[in-house]
């Protein structure tokens, strides 16, 4: 079974409340991951019909700080599916009510896993690429699995060359006493 990204697209706005904020009036980080987690769940639970959980988040960049009083949306889509795991696409946008501004103020993915009643995964339809946008996210998402890969195995800590990284500490705010 194959399912298009529009299928199970959702957006959510929400007014910034005071409530959700800091000293400076701007709204909590955590606050704003909070929704888009919400947003991921929404957007896999629809592509998938189960219960999905997160199981990472891929970089988490805050672009602009987003107001007390101002609208924020949030975009979630299907950007790859696996056998059991999707990523999920999620856009963050404020828009002040007064003069119409709007901002990007982050995007991120969110790899979610369908989960039966029992706890164990399940397999998710697989995704309709139905125009090149859609091409470039899922082939997006497999060079990012393929980088995480071998970003974690280079770090491992069995296969980790201490020789090949102390020259390059030379230039950062580190003293090395070894």
């Amino acid at each position: 079974m194959f399912k298009s990204a529009k299928e199970s697209q959702v957006t959510i706005t929400e007014l910034m409340l005071p409530s959700n904020s800091n000293f400076s009036g701007k709204i909590h980080g955590g606050y704003i991951l909070n929704l888009m987690d919400q947003i991921a769940f929404a957007c896999a639970s629809k592509h998938s019909r189960y219960y999905c959980v997160t199981a990472s988040v891929n970089r988490v960049d805050f672009l602009n700080p987003i107001d007390v009083g101002e609208l924020v949306t949030l975009k979630a889509s299907v950007n790859y599916t696996g056998r059991t795991s999707m990523v999920i696409g999620v856009r963050v946008e404020s828009e002040n009510i007064q003069t119409g501004e709007k901002k990007h103020c982050n995007s991120s993915y969110f790899t979610m896993v369908a989960k039966d009643k029992d706890g164990n995964n399940v397999p998710v339809p697989g995704l309709i690429l139905d125009s090149p946008q859609s091409v470039r996210r899922f082939s997006r998402s497999i060079a990012r699995q393929e980088q995480s890969k071998k970003r974690t195995n280079i770090f491992k800590s069995s296969e980790f060359k201490i020789e090949e990284h102390l020259d390059s500490l030379k230039h950062h705010n580190v003293k090395i006493t070894l």
